[in-house]
Formats: C-alpha cells, structure tokens, sequence
C-alpha cells in the first residue's frame, strides 16, 4: 500500500502522513495513478450528481470540477500551460524547454486552460445520473493510465526531472497491467462504446507525444500533464456524443433500463 500512497501524496493536495522520511518510490507509484483517478472520479461525480438536483447542471458541473482542482492542486492543469505556452511561444528546441521551466503564464496557456475547462464543464453539464458518474470515473482513471502508458513508450526530453523520475523503477508488466484493466472497466461500464472511449484517450496521448517529439525532442513532467487532461476531455466529448447516439451503454444501459 506504500505505492499507492505515494501516489496518493503525488497527485493531491490531501495530507498523507509517511511514516518515514524515505523519499516516494514514484516508479513503484506510477501504475497506481489510474487508482487515484478512479477516487478522483467517484468525488467529481458525487459531488455533480448532488449539486445536479439543487442547481442547474453547468452551475453544477463548474463547482465539481473547481473542487478536483482544488483536490488535485491543479497539478495537470499547469502541466498543460506550460506545455501550451512553451510550444506556441518557443521558436527553438531550447527556448521551448526554457520555457517549460518558467513558472508565468503566458496567452497560450491561459487559453489553453480556459479551453480545456470549457469543454470539461459543457460535457458534464451534458449528462445525469448514473451516467454522469461514470464518464467522470472514466475520465479521470483512463487519463491518467494514458499518461502512465505514454511513459513507458516515449524517451524524455531531459536527462533530469519528473519524466525521469517516473522511469527510475518503473515497471512495464505493472503499467500494462493497470492500462488493462482500465480497458476492462469500461467495456463494463460502456458496452460497445468502450472502443472510441478508449482509442480516443489514447490516441489523443499518443498525438501528444508525437507533437512532444517534435518540439523538445521527447516527453516531459508538463506533456504527461496535458497528456492526462487532453485524454479526460476527449473521454467525456465521447461518452456525451455516444449518449446521444446509442442506448448500448454496457453496464450502465441495464441499470438504466432497471
């Protein structure tokens, strides 16, 4: 359970007490990330669905997602500016990685935020229910195995930071694994759905990597950020268009039908 509570302390801002000063094994943790992601999920789900029937649903959908933020720190979404702002504003492979290091924000990143929050807010707002629940269960676990599979498949930028952190240790067959059952999970939940859901999660990672590749030469701390965020957003404009399109919704259609 060491692992999960490092990855637990890694990825929010909710206070976990070690019991040593021994720094987290994050190669041992990573593969728990789409663990964490499923908690963070049933939290912005429960709080939707509550908040759903004393207010409107984007009044809703806002409130639960500024609550993730303030869980989460707002960890990926600044992953996300910095990587906006370093490949919209650097005309270099240095300049682009000098950037990432720089704390300020610039116009790419903050309308790459304001971007990506819109469109979180406007799908939410979208569904109900038990659904609701579930595509942001979905959102949150499936991105953050995306962003934990794209680390085993592309090279960091730096010799040093987070990316490299993550790989000191790290393991495949865990990682795999975790990806695995986060497929499992959604053909469960999803029925027929579960393919785009997850071919769109990660193919947005995959297309960030490769975008990633091109500028700094590889993946960084900030990329598996945006990496995360990019793939929940796809996952949640997927399960709206699909509830809009299909009732073969898995798990989630018989309990609708029940």
């Amino acid at each position: 359970m060491a692992a999960l509570r490092d990855a637990a302390m890694f990825l929010t801002r909710i206070p976990i007490h070690r019991n040593n000063d021994q720094a987290p094994n994050m190669g041992a943790a990573v593969p728990w990330f789409a663990a964490i992601g499923l908690i963070l999920g049933l939290i912005q789900g429960g709080v939707y669905a509550g908040l759903h029937e004393i207010s409107t649903p984007t009044v809703a959908a806002a409130l639960s997602a500024a609550l993730l933020a303030q869980i989460t720190g707002a960890f990926h979404l600044d992953g996300l500016a910095d990587m906006a702002d370093a490949f919209g504003g650097g005309w270099t492979q240095e300049q682009r990685l000098e950037i990432l290091k720089d704390s300020r924000l610039g116009t790419y990143g903050v309308t790459a935020l304001i971007f990506v929050i819109i469109i979180e807010i406007a799908a939410l707002s979208a569904l109900a229910g038990w659904l609701a629940v579930a595509a942001t269960v979905a959102a949150h676990t499936a991105s953050r195995a995306v962003a934990s599979f794209m680390m085993i498949i592309a090279k960091p930028a730096r010799d040093s930071g987070l990316s490299v952190d993550y790989l000191t240790g790290l393991s495949r067959p865990a990682v795999i694994g975790a990806s695995l059952l986060v497929t499992a999970g959604a053909i469960t939940l999803f029925g027929v759905v579960a393919l785009p859901l997850i071919l769109g999660a990660y193919g947005a990672g995959a297309l960030t990597v490769r975008l990633a590749i091109n500028k700094i030469g590889g993946i960084s701390g900030d990329v598996l950020g945006a990496i995360q965020q990019l793939a929940k957003v796809t996952i949640l404009v997927i399960i709206v268009i699909a509830d809009d399109t299909t009732t073969d919704l898995g798990l989630l259609g018989g309990l609708a039908l029940g």
